[in-house]
């Protein structure tokens, strides 16, 4: 299974993958990108599992990434991996079509429990 890992954040990235394995996901591969516009093209080149985005990145956010790929009609498996925790925001991610939302910091436990039902 092949999930994208999108954040502007080399170092997130890297914590997020490893995370990932930590969480029981090791059979797991990986493609990164470094914002929503590179994500769309990496998307639509080969589709991955899932992705995993930053919620704020330069070019194009983590939730216009999202809007633009439902827009499309792409279902593909989606969640947010954020330091953003408002409310508002959250409810917005689920109305955009997110499958979980997940705060940093995280343990690779609580990566489990969101991933868990999404990846099963």
């Amino acid at each position: 299974m092949q999930i994208l890992v999108v954040d502007d954040s080399k170092a997130m990235r890297s914590i997020v993958m490893r995370a990932v394995r930590q969480a029981g996901f090791d059979a797991a591969s990986f493609v990164e990108a470094a914002n929503g516009a590179d994500a769309l093209k990496a998307i639509r080149e080969a589709p991955p599992a899932l992705v995993l985005a930053d919620w704020n990145m330069p070019e194009m956010s983590g939730i216009e990434l999202l809007k633009a790929l439902r827009a499309e009609g792409n279902p593909i498996k989606f969640g947010f991996v954020t330091s953003e925790s408002d409310p508002t925001m959250r409810d917005l991610a689920f109305q955009s079509g997110a499958s979980f939302m997940i705060t940093k910091p995280f343990t690779p436990d609580a990566l489990r429990a969101v991933l868990g039902p999404v990846l099963t």
